[in-house]
């Protein structure tokens, strides 16, 4: 553990705002590194404590790197860990390119066998009884863990600015997309038009997220720095949905040069 630890990359800068710890990378690989051996520390430790960990996924293109590199370090005992993501389009198979279900079974799931991974059926028949049965799949303990991204609008989860609540009395809901944040999943490549991505999408609310007792945020690239700039600079609030971290003492914020660009100090 010791030559492993002195491997991991450190940031070159750490700073608070308000209650968020924030950490800046100089590049994105080594942010990833970094937060990936944080993750694992904290699992086994929790797995060593408790007996069982129970964690919430973001998928993006920014948890890529991150969690197959948490996955190749290897030492966390996944038959004791019981997974969650955080967001699913409405309407959306689970075969579909673009489906976070997808990505979870094909970047997590299959590669690791934890001892659950509890998913939101997109395409539920009833989808408010969805959100009713994955709220109480979320309450039924503590969440430990919840790893998660900010989006280029400032949103966490789907919470994009329109429908996003800091006070949320739901842990899920139905929410319709902003055009902000369909244009992103275009310009990453998961849909082929505007047009193609649904309108309305499950999404954990921020109160569902906030609820884990450690929160890992990684937002890196350029795409991301006036969204970070508003998150740490303006006010806290539904403008920028990722304000609500700096009223988590539990997060930490993991930036790299580009995404930090904008911040003025």
């Amino acid at each position: 553990m010791d030559n492993m630890q002195s491997s991991v990359p450190q940031p070159t800068r750490c700073f608070k705002k308000d209650d968020l710890n924030i950490e800046v990378f100089a590049s994105q690989p080594e942010m990833a590194l970094n937060a990936a051996h944080t993750v694992r520390e904290y699992l086994i430790e929790r797995i060593e404590s408790n007996g069982a960990v129970r964690a919430i996924l973001a998928t993006g293109n920014s948890q890529i790197q991150f969690l197959k590199t948490l996955i190749d370090l290897g030492g966390v005992d996944w038959s004791k860990v019981t997974l969650f993501h955080m967001d699913e389009y409405l309407g959306i198979s689970a075969t579909h390119k673009a489906s976070f279900r997808l990505y979870m079974k094909e970047r997590v799931e299959s590669l690791v066998n934890p001892q659950h991974f509890h998913y939101l059926e997109g395409d539920a028949p009833l989808p408010l009884n969805e959100c009713d049965r994955y709220s109480g799949l979320l309450k039924e303990g503590p969440i430990d863990l919840c790893c998660l991204g900010v989006g280029e609008n400032g949103h966490i989860a789907f919470n994009d600015p329109p429908v996003a609540d800091l006070d949320d009395p739901h842990f899920v809901k139905l929410v319709k997309l902003d055009d902000a944040c369909k244009i992103q999943q275009v310009n990453e490549g998961h849909f082929p038009s505007l047009e193609a991505v649904p309108p309305y999408a499950f999404t954990l609310t921020i109160p569902a997220l906030c609820s884990a007792q450690k929160m890992i945020c990684l937002s890196p690239e350029t795409r991301k720095a006036k969204a970070i700039q508003a998150a740490l600079e303006g006010e806290i609030g539904t403008a920028c949905p990722a304000s609500a971290l700096r009223r988590q003492p539990q997060a930490t914020l993991y930036l790299d040069g580009d995404s930090s660009a904008l911040l003025s100090s």
